[in-house]
């Protein structure tokens, strides 16, 4: 693995952890068991989905309806997967579910800028693994702290996090294909904010993969 990897990785990880540590406070300062986010960290894994549900039932909702917002959430990562399924298949079963726990939105982002299905899946198993180390770990220090750690928005551990991915996405938007579609999807996903529900944006972008392959149709057929 290359030192830009390595680099990016670590960076990833320092943002993780501090927004893991949010999380598990936010969820002991508000009310829950110290136990509760640790489990959910370990056995969901998806920082977007975590706060969803934790946000649902401390403010009032049930247990249905808290992990039917993290399903949601979690969707986005169906078509995510599709890009990194070569770096998952192979060896034992345990070892297939563990890659597949360990998608997410910044394993997919490291992973998708290897072309090579060896460095792409050595790249995925190395951001994935450090990730959810480093965020199981967070979240069990932030859960410990409990509620004097305060007001974490006024941190900016909101803006840290996707400033990261930002970082990490953009060298690879390298031909103007990409770039299309990845500025449709993402007008798309910041459009239609105020009116869908929380994950559906997000899965809203996706049509800038229609985009894309649209374009390279035209290509095809110019050639």
């Amino acid at each position: 693995m290359e030192r830009k990897h390595a680099r990016a990785i670590a960076l990833l990880c320092v943002a993780d952890a501090l927004v893991a540590m949010s999380f598990g406070a936010i969820a002991v300062g508000g009310g829950l068991q110290p136990w509760i986010p640790i489990v959910l960290s370990l056995l969901v894994f998806a920082g977007g989905a975590q706060f969803a549900a934790v946000g649902t039932v401390l403010s009032g909702g049930s247990a249905t309806a808290a992990v039917a917002t993290g399903l949601l959430l979690n969707a986005r990562l169906l078509p995510f997967s599709f890009s990194v399924a070569d770096a998952i298949k192979g060896g034992s079963p345990l070892r297939q579910a563990f890659g597949a726990q360990i998608v997410t939105d910044e394993t997919v982002a490291m992973a998708i800028t290897e072309r090579d299905r060896e460095r792409r899946a050595a790249v995925f198993w190395a951001c994935g693994i450090s990730l959810f180390i480093c965020w199981n770990l967070g979240v069990a220090v932030g859960a410990a702290a409990g509620s004097w750690i305060g007001d974490t928005d006024a941190l900016g551990l909101d803006a840290a996090f996707p400033a990261v991915l930002a970082a990490i996405v953009l060298p690879a938007l390298n031909s103007t294909r990409l770039r299309l579609s990845a500025g449709i999807g993402s007008a798309v996903a910041v459009l239609s904010t105020p009116f869908l529900a929380a994950g559906l944006p997000v899965l809203a972008s996706l049509t800038g993969l229609i985009a894309l392959a649209r374009q390279g149709k035209v290509l095809d057929r110019g050639r």
